[in-house]
């Protein structure tokens, strides 16, 4: 195990996690789709985005609270759905869970795990999410939203931005596989927990042989009948798409580009924001990740009306630098620097953040 004691920031972790992994697994957690021009703009977005403190304003100590679909967290970072954490630790998915437990904040876990829902929900605390992705088969999807129910989930999250892979060329030159004894454990009692055997990334193969390509509005429509969960759409980056989204039932939206690793080219997550932000007008929370490295970034989402976001790589290098250990220190730094931002922009809590705080430029909108 790596020491995370004098790991000071995500970067940290980011190198400490390239030190440890085989590089094809390093370059699938890292990589994103063909020449990583959203992966880039993801991270470079925030710095267009500048901080407007106040002064003399008598700040209290900082209230990080605040609620998800009603359910209470004790801050607006969420752990992101990612697949396959027992590429980065032996414990995957229940590591990450238990340090999402500490942190007292909402827990995603991924339908592409290494580890079976059932055993991940027994270890986590509420509040916990499933996220999910729409079969061509719609029996397994069915089947899946089940299970989650039965094991303990408190929303779906649908995304909805994957009806292929985008084309990830670092894991296609890599011909990326899941190792020898590592499954996609909830979908192995259906027939459907490996890759097919192909050149190239066998990540890509899976999804062209099994997910469902022609995703509608309908889709979104079946899943809301078919539980009794919330339902939250993951992946939007129109207002159009968002408004709509929650005329179709969805509780949440979260302003998503997968972290740069589908469709290249796209603007920031951050600069989608105020616009679906605008669109929904209340009628749905909105969330919001990509690129997410300091907890000022999180407090700039949170000043463009996002309700929390949602960080994927920036714990999942903890997690392969130091295991359930590093997830705890990655959201503490986060959690830290958040609130040290609260105290240096003179405001008082995460509910009060607004767009007086920010500087942004006129293009943005909102």
């Amino acid at each position: 195990m790596v020491d995370s004691g004098p790991l000071l920031n995500i970067a940290d972790f980011a190198h400490a996690s390239r030190s440890k992994l085989p590089q094809d697994i390093f370059d699938y957690y890292e990589g994103g789709a063909l020449d990583e021009i959203t992966l880039r703009e993801n991270v470079a977005g925030w710095e267009r985005l500048k901080l407007y403190y106040r002064v003399l304003a008598g700040v209290r100590p900082r209230d990080m609270s605040t609620t998800l679909l009603g359910q209470a967290v004790s801050m607006p970072i969420v752990v992101a759905p990612t697949a396959f954490h027992k590429l980065a630790c032996d414990r995957g998915e229940i590591a990450t869970a238990k340090a999402a437990q500490a942190a007292k904040t909402l827990f995603i876990l991924s339908s592409l795990s290494n580890t079976a829902m059932e055993a991940v929900f027994a270890e986590a605390a509420s509040p916990r999410w499933f996220q999910l992705y729409i079969y061509k088969d719609r029996e397994i999807t069915f089947e899946l939203v089940k299970r989650a129910e039965a094991a303990g989930a408190e929303a779906i999250v649908l995304t909805v931005d994957a009806p292929g892979l985008g084309t990830r060329e670092r894991d296609t030159r890599n011909n990326f596989r899941l190792p020898e004894g590592l499954t996609v454990e909830n979908l192995a009692p259906l027939g459907k927990g490996n890759f097919p055997e192909v050149k190239g990334s066998g990540l890509a193969a899976y999804v062209r042989a099994n997910f469902k390509q022609d995703l509608g509005f309908d889709d979104l429509d079946w899943l809301c009948r078919s539980t009794e969960l919330p339902v939250v759409v993951k992946g939007v980056v129109r207002g159009d798409d968002a408004r709509r989204a929650a005329e179709h039932g969805a509780m949440a939206v979260v302003v998503s580009n997968h972290g740069g690793r589908q469709l290249d080219g796209v603007r920031a997550s951050i600069r989608a924001l105020p616009e679906v932000v605008t669109a929904v007008n209340g009628q749905a929370e909105v969330l919001m990740d990509g690129g997410v490295r300091r907890g000022s970034d999180i407090v700039k989402a949170l000043c463009l009306g996002a309700r929390a976001v949602l960080c994927g790589r920036a714990y999942a290098y903890g997690l392969a630098a130091a295991g359930e250990a590093g997830v705890t220190r990655a959201l503490e730094i986060l959690r830290a620097d958040v609130e040290r931002t609260l105290r240096l922009l003179g405001c008082r809590s995460v509910s009060a953040l607004d767009r007086s705080y920010v500087d942004a430029p006129t293009s943005w909108g909102g």
